[in-house]
């Protein structure tokens, strides 16, 4: 009988211990690399060559895609809850902060889905090709190339109404910035590598104007940004200018996944205020200087980096869908 007791206390010590550690990040145990590979083996060979398709078509397709990964995974999760359109327009990607998000990347994930579902319909998720098509666009401009773990499952829920304060904002400190990541279970680290991504893809002028222009009473113009720099930001963005006018986000080698990004903070060349924190910061300076001389360093945090995200607040097992059309749910 104390015999039996005590075995029925270790396997109830044992199961109170998986609990108190093991539902914290919740999906995340369950995703592994090789997920399709008995149902769908030729997934990766299909994603990839829808991708390179598109990415021949159009260069929008690298940073639109890269970008759309990280709006639908602070958002409720990466479950392509951000691909969901409304006829109403009060979906997730009709929210204000998601507007300037390229058709390309859309398009992207929409064309890799039909090609999947050609081959393995009803089996692959959106989320999935997803993440799949955001690591091969990494690779065609250059970045390094990884593994990415699968088995998401498609949300169910999709509504600009909770897209406001989930996404990183230009104007934030580093405090702010590092309080959205860790929510996230993402370090400070991880928030510096993923910022790389801003070696890709373009701003609306809007979005950093108030440092060319409104900084402070004292500097209309932002003191960080290099001076010649600023001068060329102002000649592309005016005053009142078009506000579909875009600029790039990295003046130097714009179509290119590197660690330039980083050369460009310490020369005061970062577009955004929560770019340009980065390096003024001391906090966060050691890592920025780290990465601007290590390519090989920033490549192997970037890559650890995104391996985290892919796993934030994702749907596994019976929950959400595996949906048909990434743009609908499927009732």
């Amino acid at each position: 009988m104390g015999l039996r007791f005590l075995w029925k206390g270790l396997v109830l010590a044992v199961v109170v211990a998986w609990a108190a550690t093991g539902t914290v990040k919740r999906g995340e145990a369950q995703l592994v690399e090789n997920f399709y590979g008995s149902n769908c083996p030729n997934l990766e060979q299909i994603v990839t060559q829808s991708v390179q398709t598109k990415f021949a078509q159009t260069f929008v397709t690298i940073p639109a895609t890269l970008r759309l990964f990280f709006h639908d995974c602070f958002v409720e999760g990466c479950d392509a809850s951000v691909l969901i359109a409304s006829l109403n327009g009060d979906a997730e990607k009709d929210a204000k902060d998601n507007l300037s998000l390229a058709g390309d990347g859309f398009d992207t994930v929409v064309k890799a889905k039909q090609a999947v579902e050609n081959v393995c319909p009803g089996l692959v998720s959106c989320a999935d090709i997803l993440a799949l098509a955001t690591r091969d666009v990494v690779n065609l401009a250059g970045g390094p190339q990884y593994s990415v773990e699968l088995g998401r499952r498609d949300g169910l829920i999709s509504q600009a109404s909770r897209v406001a304060g989930n996404l990183p904002e230009p104007f934030f400190d580093l405090n702010q910035l590092t309080n959205m990541f860790a929510a996230h279970n993402l370090t400070l680290i991880d928030m510096i590598a993923l910022s790389g991504a801003h070696t890709q893809g373009f701003s609306h002028c809007d979005r950093f104007a108030n440092r060319l222009y409104s900084f402070s009473p004292s500097s209309p113009t932002d003191p960080s940004l290099d001076p010649e720099y600023a001068r060329q930001l102002m000649d592309a963005c005016p005053q009142n200018v078009d506000p579909s006018v875009a600029i790039n986000m990295d003046p130097i080698t714009p179509q290119t996944f590197d660690n330039v990004y980083y050369q460009n903070l310490i020369s005061g060349k970062g577009l955004f205020t929560s770019d340009q924190i980065l390096f003024t910061e001391s906090e966060s300076q050691p890592t920025v200087s780290s990465f601007a001389t290590n390519g090989a360093e920033f490549n192997a945090a970037f890559i650890t980096a995104m391996t985290k995200l892919g796993r934030v607040g994702v749907k596994t097992g019976n929950d959400g869908e595996i949906r048909r059309d990434c743009t609908a749910f499927n009732s």
